[in-house]
């Protein structure tokens, strides 16, 4: 019942896609292995890195994948994960050290944040999933001239469209995608987030009266 259905010695696979509300669709495949994971390989163009279907989609943190996630029917068009006999090969446990950031999942983390540009006022999305991008978006904060161009992910410039705001209701919170703010990805000050090299009063506080 589902479209290009491939089954190999140990897995089966399908194309599936993701549809993003300001991009259209991203394309990918889908391979579901004998112990139950799941990996999705990116084809929206040959220079893709593989495992960047979930960013392109930006569905990144989002706990509704299995209905973000569709394949194409016979008789049906985009039909949901959930709604297909695929789901039923997904184990959660097994799938699990198959995450880059598995070790993160047991762990506290922040969630993406928005600067506005100084010059034309847009606001521009940072994901603090590692030191090195929670560091970009401190030093961003810290800059008081701080404009579209210096951007740290893209060449973009202030005529660039700015994020829908449907699209800004999603943070990465793995507790919940529209969360506002709670004690699972909002910090006022931590280890990952404050830097021994930084001049600015919060982290030199943190550095000073921090608990070990």
């Amino acid at each position: 019942m589902i479209l290009d259905f491939k089954i190999g010695e140990d897995y089966i696979e399908v194309l599936c896609g993701a549809t993003n509300k300001k991009y259209g669709d991203y394309v990918g495949r889908l391979k579901i292995n004998n112990e139950g994971q799941y990996f999705i390989t990116c084809e929206c163009c040959l220079e893709c890195p593989l495992e960047a279907f979930e960013k392109h989609a930006l569905k990144e943190g989002s706990g509704r994948w299995k209905r973000n996630i569709w394949v194409h029917c016979e008789d049906e068009d985009k039909v949901p994960l959930w709604k297909t006999p695929l789901i039923k090969y997904y184990t959660h446990q097994a799938n699990v050290p198959n995450r880059k950031d598995s070790a993160m999942r047991k762990q506290n983390f922040h969630r993406d944040e928005f600067l506005r540009c100084t010059r034309c006022r847009k606001e521009r999305r940072f994901h603090l999933k590692s030191r090195p991008d929670i560091k970009n978006y401190h030093d961003s904060l810290n800059n008081k001239c701080w404009t579209c161009s210096l951007w740290p992910y893209q060449k973009i410039t202030c005529d660039d469209d700015e994020e829908r705001s449907s699209l800004k209701a999603s943070r990465g919170c793995s507790r919940s995608s529209t969360c506002q703010g709670c004690s699972t990805c909002y910090y006022e000050g931590c280890i990952m987030c404050r830097f021994e090299d930084c001049n600015c009063q919060k982290c030199r506080d943190f550095m000073l009266y921090a608990e070990p």
